[in-house]
């Protein structure tokens, strides 16, 4: 077991005989835009103290280019949960009860209990805030493991419960994927013959939201050169996308896959995603090589 492993262990033990209450204070600690790397040999990875502790810079090695958009504490790579109507409001918008990891629409952060990392590894816990009306949703834990496995960044994300509200079930992003506007093309496999090297589909989405299969897990967004970010998350075969052309560097492409579940008293869902930089080719195989190794 690695040091960063048996330091995850022990907040994880202190966790289940103390309940930690986020506040404000907590907050105002972590306003400033905090960035932590992990790198290895392929991949460089930045995550935001800031905003959760969620994903907000993805680059092959040496590349210097982010492919992943963190305009606001909605962007990012990161978790986000529905559940019912609750009479909040985003801007105008009816809104439902929404924890989400990096914070919320007004730019307020989440808090961060737990933050550990080590050159490859990282661990965060984090108390989220609800996107609309901006109230830490202390009934709500967000974790998260990233681990960079070569080519490869493989995050285990859990989201626990302890509210008393049962919630309808809900279209759940398994993680929320925001990439930079230059990756047009969403690219998944969409047939009925997976793993089987069928050819794959091309889509270039619009706003709002669209809908798709993705029978073999997985979904990328590329450029015009066939670049760009693959999601492989092997327990869903839906995802929701769209292209947001908002000016005033606000553009940008999105894609969550999805489950659809509610959101009841004690309630814990843990699940794994895999993301990886390259062609579709070359991304293709790699999620191919884990769905075998799976």
């Amino acid at each position: 077991m690695t040091k960063l492993s048996l330091i995850v262990l022990l907040w994880l033990c202190l966790g289940d005989v103390s309940i930690v209450i986020a506040n404000e204070t907590q907050v105002a600690q972590q306003s400033d835009k905090t960035w932590v790397f992990l790198e290895n040999d392929h991949l460089r990875v930045g995550l935001l103290k800031s905003h959760g502790g969620a994903l907000g810079y993805l680059s092959v090695k040496g590349m210097n280019d982010n492919v992943i958009d963190h305009y606001d504490h909605g962007r990012l790579i990161q978790q986000s949960y529905y559940g019912d109507a609750d009479e909040s409001h985003w801007v105008k918008k009816e809104w439902c009860f929404n924890p989400v990891q990096g914070g919320d629409y007004k730019g307020n952060a989440a808090v961060v209990l737990v933050f550990e990392s080590s050159k490859l590894e990282a661990y965060v816990k984090t108390i989220p805030r609800h996107w609309a009306s901006g109230v830490l949703l202390n009934e709500c834990v967000m974790e998260q493991w990233v681990s960079l496995q070569g080519p490869l960044v493989q995050i285990s994300f859990k989201f626990t419960y302890s509210g008393m509200d049962a919630h309808q079930p809900r279209h759940q992003e398994l993680p929320a994927v925001f990439v930079a506007a230059k990756y047009s093309k969403l690219v998944a496999y969409t047939g009925d013959m997976p793993w089987l090297k069928d050819k794959p589909s091309e889509y270039f989405p619009g706003y709002p939201n669209e809908y798709l299969k993705i029978t073999e897990n997985w979904v990328a967004y590329v450029n015009d050169a066939d670049e760009g970010l693959g999601v492989y998350v092997p327990i869903a075969f839906e995802a929701t996308c769209y292209r947001f052309r908002g000016g005033s560097g606000s553009d940008c492409s999105y894609v969550a896959p999805i489950k659809t579940f509610s959101i009841t008293p004690g309630f814990s869902f843990s699940y794994d995603a895999y993301f990886t930089m390259g062609n579709t080719s070359i991304m293709r195989q790699r999620f191919y090589e884990l769905h075998e190794t799976r």
